[in-house]
């Protein structure tokens, strides 16, 4: 009977420290992944936190502190990518050293202002969605290239990403695998910040829909080409229809859908914005509050009134 109690004791011991070490393992997971799975954390975005990926190289640091949101990083994605350089990516992605201040309580003005990068990534990866990329008419208009298109050959990979001549890496569409990477089960995947502090979403249901449509009016445009270092293209712009190739394609049209012009929306009582599948994919616009070098009109977009901005270089 002693042996049968001690053997009974040392089973218990045994299994409480089995217990505890899961429980410890639990609490001291890292979020990693390998090449064919994901690890997911259940990780507060919102507060202080640490992302590192040996696998990737990834290093992103963000301390919150008072009012700010400091993140710091070297902006390599914690995920696959496409091969690159490319045939229409001719950049390597190299790290970089970059880092972002937000507002942790952001200010909603109500007043949209165009911007050039609208937000940061989670893992450190910047949101872009236009291009440099332009078609210009000899009869004086000019046409901004989308870069989800069929025109010309951007060398986006299957995340909506390709690479700058600085090395680096940045999303212009839906980010697939980092989406799977911060992935938690919920509908609304927590993608990021933009820059007046406002959080970004992706809705995997797509239930927030944008408020864009293409427009109804043929595209005007005489001798018009797009040129670029060891690339010529006549482009035939008088009267063709927008089909989405051009940024000038598209008109926003209030209550169209449930997004407003810059893909925002209140969600449980707070303004926020959403990375979508159509256009705008991304925003290309802020109602916050937040420090930008350059606001005014959008480069490539139709003014009030219909007219079209001048070629701007």
């Amino acid at each position: 009977m002693k042996g049968i109690k001690n053997l009974k004791y040392t089973g218990i011991i045994i299994l409480a420290t089995i217990l505890t070490g899961c429980k410890n393992q639990n609490t001291t997971a890292l979020h990693s992944h390998d090449a064919n799975s994901h690890t997911h954390e259940q990780q507060d975005y919102f507060d202080s936190y640490t992302l590192e990926d040996a696998l990737y190289g990834t290093k992103t640091v963000v301390t919150v502190k008072g009012t700010t949101r400091t993140m710091e990083t070297n902006a390599l994605p914690n995920h696959k990518t496409g091969t690159f350089p490319n045939d229409g990516n001719p950049n390597t992605i190299q790290p970089q050293n970059v880092t972002y201040a937000l507002p942790v309580n952001p200010t909603y003005s109500g007043e949209a202002l165009w911007v050039r990068e609208p937000g940061v990534a989670l893992n450190g990866i910047k949101f872009e969605p236009q291009t440099a990329e332009v078609v210009l008419c000899e009869s004086g208009e000019n046409y901004r290239v989308e870069a989800k298109q069929d025109l010309i050959d951007m060398g986006l990979d299957f995340n909506n990403a390709h690479v700058q001549p600085t090395g680096a890496y940045h999303y212009h569409g839906t980010p697939t695998s980092m989406i799977e990477a911060f992935d938690t089960g919920e509908d609304l995947v927590h993608v990021g910040f933009a820059k007046d502090g406002f959080a970004m979403y992706y809705s995997k249901s797509g239930v927030y829909t944008p408020s864009f449509r293409l427009y109804d009016e043929n595209r005007e445009g005489e001798n018009c080409a797009y040129d670029r270092p060891g690339t010529h293209l006549d482009v035939p712009i008088q009267n063709s229809d927008p089909d989405g190739t051009f940024v000038s394609d598209w008109e926003y049209v209030e209550g169209l859908g449930n997004l407003d012009e810059c893909n925002g929306t209140i969600i449980d009582g707070t303004y926020a914005y959403l990375v979508t599948d159509t256009y705008p994919y991304i925003p290309r616009c802020l109602m916050g509050e937040f420090e930008e070098e350059r606001h005014g009109p959008p480069p490539g977009e139709r003014l009030p009134g219909g007219e079209r901005p001048q070629h701007d270089h």
